[in-house]
């Protein structure tokens, strides 16, 4: 099938090396691997980082602009897509593009990472959310990565709308080498970007849940770099001299080598959508410490390659990141099962047996959509 492939969130390419950013290239070499031929929709993200009205008009004007525009092509002879397929839309980051020309166009929609929060529905990105929850009911297919996207979208779950569970996968040019097994004091490592919100608490509340454990021996690697450095730096000053080694921002390429010389990989995840930087670690055999907060269990096995604390709950992160510590055979248990676990499930083999079986639902359930309505005769 010929497939648009939109990604209101993030342009598809901007060369942005997010995790949202790295899935949607994930999913469209996955697709093409299938055999589709996928084009990535050239079009101004509709991020809006405020519910401002006017805002929200000049976006959906733009986007009317855009819908036109893309139809007079198709309607002069360049050929059309056969399927539209939107990724990670949510009331910031309406989908304005995709229910409009699905249904002029009469052609499956799909729709991956969408989520929706009833405490959105009133005040004020209520508007921005009704036009979410218009688009989430006229999908023929959901795919959804956590279980906590797949609450918010259950009310739109329908004999026409189908919600398919597709676990984050990761994918590699190479398999990833090893762990090094050096021995002496555990080596932990961490990468983030260095950025407010959520990123910045992950950050403040690794350098307590370390202040807690400051009596072991232990180093941290710490790879990423950003705007609120200094405040992060700031953070672990208290730590023991030595312990943190910073390495800044490095080429993406480098940095699952970079995780592979170390024994624990720990990031709280305050609020983590689920983190595929959870995946690159167990594929090299890294064992997880982090909070069961966002989507991060859809991203583990809990107990058998990470060991997960109730969000928010320091004493308990450091209490499990003090087990891996004190007990390397369970550090090497962990560490093999996760790379096991990395590898040999959450493969892009293993997402195109999901996205096959998914696009061919959202098929029957556009032609059955479709489909006149029946009248009885009396």
């Amino acid at each position: 099938m010929r497939i648009a492939f939109h990604t209101p969130l993030n342009a598809y390419d901007d060369g942005g090396i997010s995790g949202d950013r790295r899935m949607a290239r994930q999913l469209v070499a996955v697709l093409r691997g299938l055999g589709h031929s996928v084009e990535p929709v050239l079009a101004a993200r509709d991020f809006m980082p405020t519910s401002d009205a006017g805002l929200l008009a000049r976006h959906q004007v733009a986007a009317t602009a855009h819908t036109e525009a893309m139809l007079a092509r198709w309607q002069g002879g360049a050929a059309a897509p056969e399927l539209w397929f939107t990724y990670h839309n949510y009331y910031k980051a309406p989908d304005l593009l995709g229910p409009a020309i699905a249904a002029r166009l009469g052609i499956p929609y799909v729709v991956a990472e969408a989520s929706d929060a009833q405490r959105r529905a009133s005040g004020e990105w209520a508007t921005h959310t009704r036009i979410v929850r218009e688009g989430l009911a006229a999908a023929d297919l959901h795919l959804h990565f956590t279980d906590r996207d797949r609450q918010g979208l259950e009310p739109w779950r329908s004999a026409q709308t189908a919600l398919v569970e597709l676990p984050p996968f990761i994918a590699f040019a190479a398999e990833p080498q090893r762990p090094a097994g050096v021995t002496g004091a555990p080596r932990l490592v961490t990468t983030a970007m260095m950025r407010e919100g959520t990123k910045q608490n992950s950050y403040l509340s690794l350098a307590r849940v370390l202040a807690h454990v400051a009596d072991r021996p232990w180093t941290l690697t710490i790879i990423g770099d950003g705007r609120k450095r200094a405040e992060i730096e700031q953070a672990f000053a208290g730590l023991p001299a030595g312990r943190i080694q910073w390495r800044g921002a490095i080429p993406h390429d480098s940095v699952v080598a970079q995780m592979a010389e170390h024994d624990i990989f720990i990031w709280p995840g305050v609020r983590e959508a689920y983190g595929l930087v959870y995946l690159e670690a167990q594929a090299v055999g890294l064992p997880i410490v982090a909070f069961d907060s966002g989507g991060v269990s859809a991203t583990v096995r809990r107990g058998e390659t990470a060991l997960l604390a109730p969000e928010g709950d320091e004493v308990a992160l450091a209490a499990a990141l003090s087990r891996l510590l004190d007990d390397a055979a369970l550090r090497g248990r962990m560490g093999r099962a996760a790379r096991h676990f990395a590898l040999g499930e959450r493969n892009p083999a293993q997402a195109a047996t999901i996205l096959e079986r998914g696009l061919a639902l959202a098929v029957a359930n556009r032609a059955a959509r479709s489909k006149p309505m029946r009248t009885e005769t009396p």
